[in-house]
């Protein structure tokens, strides 16, 4: 019986696809595929999952050349932010005042509120990876639009 639920299984799913369906996704932090770019240099790319999405699950990646800062906004929905690369300030509310941001290192691990207006940027090259549910929308506070608004990156 046993053998006959191989077979079954088998039949029914390519074993290329079992085997690719098992093995997970990772990416380097030096080797992303980023999609898009900002004029002010940032870049964007979506890894995993669809953020336009109701309830769907998604991952990014975002770069942020040295000295990029992003003006007050928010998001429509939780962003779990990890810094895998240089270092992100960021600081809540209208001011956009660099000088009451925190700064996060590489390792650290931010958690931006759903609605919270916050403003980033960063002193150094900087990789941020991270995960939330869409739908996702970023409102900018002056009706701006976000530095990551750029063009596809044909690669």
């Amino acid at each position: 019986m046993p053998h006959a639920l191989l077979y079954l299984t088998s039949a029914a799913v390519p074993l290329a696809a079992m085997a690719a369906a098992s093995e997970g996704q990772g990416w380097l932090v030096d080797q992303i595929p980023w999609q898009t770019a900002g004029a002010s240099g940032t870049r964007f790319a979506l890894l995993e999952g669809r953020r336009d999405q109701a309830g769907t699950a998604f991952t990014y990646a975002f770069s942020i050349p040295a000295g990029v800062w992003d003006g007050p906004h928010s998001h429509s929905a939780t962003a779990r932010v990890f810094v895998a690369k240089g270092a992100l300030r960021i600081g809540y509310g209208l001011s956009n005042d660099r000088t009451a941001t925190r700064t996060y290192p590489a390792g650290s691990v931010v958690i931006v509120p759903a609605g919270a207006v916050h403003y980033d940027g960063a002193d150094q090259d900087t990789v941020i990876i991270g995960t939330a549910i869409g739908p996702w929308s970023t409102r900018y506070v002056d009706g701006s639009s976000p530095t990551s608004a750029g063009t596809p990156i044909n690669r």
